[in-house]
């Protein structure tokens, strides 16, 4: 299929990726675009944002990016009016901020905790108060929040504070999808499992407390019944699929993505 989000303005947050390669947020917005949407791109790091923009912008679609801090009211609320200034309307904010600090929950400082929560659950509350009035008066919308298994399962790693965020992330996703189900809003939440990104590479040792970067993804890959971790395309696809028509009559939803993991976690 082509065109699945044909003139629609998209909104994505944490459009760039950390590293090389392709990160969740960048590959939504390349495929966005490929799928014929609008796309307003903001990560804190705006050299990332632009590499993503110059993607699609080289492969003759349309990108506009800017630098934003989603835990930062202010802000958000700029990088909001700057999209309408510039495309008019917002048709489906994506957003893909989220960090991890893998550690013992007596390890963990307070100030981690914090960070933890206003990037995780803090952006998301800002990004979708500050658009959903703008759906509203347009009698339409559609959000997608990017969850995470572990906000259903411990996935074996000390993350208690990425955990109980991505578990609010759900929550806040559904509370949005009940509230605003009778204005044409949607809201739902892709939950990727054990997936290879840019930011799995970038949490080596520290993270994870394994030496090397092959040896992390070989066990990561070991654990998924499939042999093999999923990547951002697969995060992307599944995205696009609830932000477009198709799934019209979907909201509140969890779409797990993941392999089969979650079967095998009790």
């Amino acid at each position: 299929m082509a065109d699945r989000v044909k003139d629609k303005v998209a909104l994505v947050i944490g459009a760039g990726s950390c590293g090389p390669g392709w990160g969740n947020g960048k590959a939504a917005a390349v495929l966005y675009a490929r799928e014929g949407a609008k796309v307003f791109g903001a990560d804190i790091q705006i050299v990332a944002a632009r590499e993503t923009r110059d993607i699609i912008t080289g492969e003759g679609g349309e990108c506009t990016v800017c630098e934003a801090d989603v835990t930062d009211s202010a802000q958000v609320a700029a990088m909001v009016d700057q999209c309408l200034a510039t495309y008019g309307r917002i048709d489906i904010l994506h957003n893909n901020v989220g960090i991890l600090d893998a550690v013992e929950l007596t390890e963990m400082t307070e100030e981690s905790w914090d960070k933890v929560m206003a990037v995780n659950v803090k952006g998301m509350f800002l990004s979708c108060k500050a658009c959903l009035p703008h759906m509203e008066k347009q009698g339409s919308g559609a959000i997608v929040n990017i969850s995470s298994v572990a906000s259903m399962r411990y996935t074996g790693y000390p993350s208690a504070a990425y955990n109980a965020s991505k578990g609010a992330v759900n929550q806040l996703t559904q509370n949005i999808a009940l509230q605003y189900a009778d204005r044409g809003i949607r809201a739902n939440c892709v939950v990727p499992g054990l997936m290879h990104t840019p930011m799995i590479d970038a949490s080596v040792a520290s993270g994870y407390g394994l030496d090397e970067v092959e040896e992390m993804i070989k066990v990561r890959d070991a654990a998924c019944p499939t042999g093999k971790m999923g990547d951002a395309w697969d995060v992307a696809y599944a995205a696009l699929f609830l932000a477009s028509d198709e799934a019209r009559y979907i909201t509140g939803a969890n779409l797990v993505v993941d392999g089969g993991i979650t079967c095998k976690m009790s």
